[in-house]
């Protein structure tokens, strides 16, 4: 089920035995499973000090511990450590946390969403902002409502037209339009000003 490289082990049996601690292990956790923002969540973990069922992965040096709620998520996931000169990259690969994104049959609206929380909110979020989809119309005009930093910032105009819109009209070609619901008034701390 989940491959542990054999220098991610001995990396992860050097940081269990910092511990100083015997009964340390790892806990594998999948946050938001399903959707687009889904994720893993390593930390140490005590045994017998879970809220749910679990699963333990017995390796040589530690146990993993993987909830019961994460483990269809996990199928074919992949952690490796490779060394550099500044230390090292932990790396988690889980290929299937993020569910399956809908396809060319699913309708504009679930593409639209399913490319907002995939990629155009990651980007916005380092701004403090995020963009839902309020509505396709039946001419195929996207209506998006802003919130976060992006409510009342300044750039949203070119955020909406040089980022958003030619994204999606990229990935939809269907896509006539994309108009912008928000009222940007009342907004209480965007971005720029």
């Amino acid at each position: 089920m989940i491959e542990i490289t054999a220098s991610a082990q001995e990396y992860f049996a050097d940081l269990i035995e910092r511990q100083g601690m015997n009964d340390v292990g790892l806990q594998l956790s999948v946050l938001n499973p399903g959707t687009p923002g889904a994720s893993c969540d390593l930390q140490f973990r005590v045994a017998g000090e879970s809220a749910e069922p679990d699963l333990e992965f017995p390796y040589e040096q530690f146990i993993l511990y993987v909830p019961a709620s994460s483990e269809s998520w996990l199928d074919k996931a992949r952690i490796d450590f490779e060394e550099s000169e500044t230390g090292g990259q932990l790396t988690i690969r889980a290929p299937g946390i993020r569910g399956t994104e809908p396809d060319d049959s699913s309708d504009l609206a679930a593409r639209v969403n399913w490319l907002l929380d995939a990629e155009i909110n990651p980007g916005l979020a380092s701004h403090g902002g995020m963009v839902r989809l309020e509505t396709v119309t039946a001419e195929n005009e996207v209506v998006l409502r802003f919130g976060g930093g992006c409510q009342g910032c300044g750039m949203v105009s070119v955020t909406l037209k040089e980022g958003i819109e030619k994204t999606l009209k990229e990935h939809f070609p269907e896509v006539t339009a994309v108009v912008d619901a928000t009222d940007h008034d009342s907004g209480d701390n965007p971005y720029y000003q």
